[in-house]
């Protein structure tokens, strides 16, 4: 078994219209045996900026402690917050600088600049090689499943309740069939004036 798929986790972002979402299932497992089902793997960053990290439990922590800490020390020096593609390259800076060594994490960001409002998401290698898209991007153990679904269901320009019943079906179908990742989901959709935060209950076998 890859180390990458030790823990478990399925996460994906998708752009609408003015909008964008990033949902995560919720188990924490060790291998096959399931250890909690509350495991946060998705992390705000910002007021429209959030961050999906899947893979190794323990890199998932360290890495989302010093990100926030870089970005704090960004957002004092520049006095401004910071733009996801600004961001993202804090984030692909982070794990590239341990490439020999590396973090075993593949981020997912989701957010809207703050200025122009114009939604981004991106996704990338634990080396830090990003894929910026204008659809959407999957990351975790049933990437296949996921990209599968999202290739079925996901239409541009999709207003938020369209994209929330969009990123959800496609989630909790694709994580049906990986038996390290499920057992409930969190969905984030993001909005110029306001973050709507959902908790889905799933199958729990």
């Amino acid at each position: 078994m890859s180390i990458m798929s030790y823990n478990g986790a399925a996460i994906m972002a998708m752009i609408g219209k003015d909008c964008v979402a990033i949902a995560t299932d919720t188990r924490f497992g060790v291998q096959a045996q399931t250890v909690s089902t509350d495991f946060q793997k998705v992390f705000e960053m910002g007021p429209r900026l959030y961050l999906g990290l899947p893979g190794l439990a323990t890199d998932v922590q360290t890495v989302h402690q010093r990100l926030r800490f870089r970005k704090n020390i960004y957002e004092l020096k520049e006095n401004r917050p910071i733009k996801p593609h600004v961001f993202m390259s804090m984030v692909s800076n982070l794990l590239y600088e341990r490439r020999f060594g590396p973090y075993f994490v593949e981020p997912v960001i989701a957010g809207l600049d703050h200025v122009t409002g114009k939604p981004f998401i991106a996704s990338m290698d634990l080396i830090g090689c990003p894929m910026i898209t204008e659809d959407f991007v999957v990351s975790g153990t049933c990437n296949e499943q996921m990209y599968g679904m999202c290739e079925s269901l996901w239409e541009p320009n999709m207003e938020p309740d369209d994209l929330f019943e969009t990123i959800s079906q496609a989630l909790l179908n694709a994580f049906d069939r990986d038996c390290v990742s499920g057992w409930g989901a969190v969905v984030h959709v993001i909005e110029k004036d306001k973050v709507t935060t959902r908790s889905l209950k799933t199958r729990a076998d």
